[in-house]
């Protein structure tokens, strides 16, 4: 019984050792992977334009429920129409005081007139600002 034990105990040793081996090793080349083999977010650069000083963003979205309202229907708009591309589902809505900003990236310009159209439809024409910019697939994608 006791040869048993000495046993059973060098093999959990063992294979607490291999583990800990792989964890490292694992951690070690995950570490040592060349940072420029990772592709950059294709939104880098469309983030960047939200710090201009006039630049309207998520964050200034209003919060009173006719604002908030407004946004969720033209979302709503959005997502039912399945012929959107997923950044088109994917665009920032802003609403502030019923003046409605469109903002992000678009795979077409059929997309970007669609789009503005859907939150004419819900806010007036008047109150759209439409700030898409038009980025067309690469090849491959």
């Amino acid at each position: 019984m006791r040869e048993t034990i000495v046993k059973t105990s060098y093999l959990n040793k063992a294979l607490g050792i291999l583990a800990a081996s792989l964890l490292l090793g694992g951690t070690l080349a995950a570490a040592t992977l060349p940072r420029g083999q990772q592709p950059a977010p294709d939104n880098t650069k469309t983030n960047q334009g939200d710090a201009g000083k006039d630049a309207v963003t998520a964050d200034q979205q209003g919060s009173t429920d006719a604002d908030r309202q407004t946004t969720r229907q033209i979302r709503k708009a959005l997502m039912k129409d399945s012929s959107l591309s997923t950044y088109a589902h994917n665009i920032k809505i802003i609403t502030r005081n019923g003046r409605v900003t469109l903002r992000g990236p678009v795979r077409t310009e059929d997309e970007r007139a669609g789009i503005e159209a859907k939150a004419a439809a819900v806010a007036g024409a008047e109150n759209v600002r439409n700030k898409l910019t038009v980025a067309p697939a690469k090849s491959g994608q």
